[in-house]
């Protein structure tokens, strides 16, 4: 596994993210590239821990995960389609 970020593991990105990215780093706002991306990932967990939480509670207060025809209509309400594709992870 690699535990370090090479120019590299950049090369994907948008130009004009990593380009805001060296401004802040440039400014003294973040402590470098890979520090903002740090900061940024745990930041993004912690969202995600308090969205499932809140997603929790108000399950729990409405009585419990949808059903299947619940999660049916809310489909068909929301135009999405039943068939997810999944992630290659």
């Amino acid at each position: 596994m690699q535990t370090e970020v090479t120019s590299s593991s950049w090369a994907g990105w948008r130009g004009g993210e990593l380009k805001q990215i060296r401004k802040l780093v440039d400014a003294g706002n973040a402590p470098s590239i890979s520090g903002f991306v740090q900061h940024a990932v745990s930041v993004t967990l912690d969202d995600i821990a308090g969205w499932g939480a809140l997603l929790a509670e108000a399950l729990r207060d409405s009585g419990g995960p949808l059903t299947d025809d619940e999660r049916a209509w809310a489909d068909q309400v929301l135009g999405r389609s039943r068939h997810r594709r999944s992630s290659a992870a």
